[in-house]
């Protein structure tokens, strides 16, 4: 069975200028999504992964999973998803807190 891939990750890739954006493009934001959109479709993306983990988690306690790789796989597909959008939140937060400390 192949591993899906994450969707959170393409999405910020491509708020970054990663996926594929010229650089001069993504400076200026007028191409591709802005950063908060692409942040708010990880953040749902990252609730449905959630969802999923805790639906399959509760069919395995139940007994009502036949396959108990499902619920580990979606289990560390959210868990990876909730840490790659920490991270991103964390370097936006120290990104802001850094333009904050810049003199005019």
């Amino acid at each position: 069975m192949p591993i899906d891939a994450i969707g959170a990750i393409g999405s910020i890739g491509a708020a970054t200028g990663t996926a594929g954006a010229s650089a001069a493009s993504a400076a200026t934001g007028t191409r591709g999504s802005s950063f908060s959109d692409a942040l708010s479709g990880a953040v749902d993306n990252l609730q449905q992964l959630q969802g999923t983990s805790d639906s399959l988690a509760v069919q395995a306690v139940t007994g009502n999973l036949d396959d108990i790789h499902k619920a580990t796989l979606a289990s560390t597909r959210a868990q990876v998803t909730l840490e790659l959008v920490a991270g991103v939140r964390n370097k936006a937060v120290d990104a802001f807190n850094e333009i904050m400390r810049m003199q005019a």
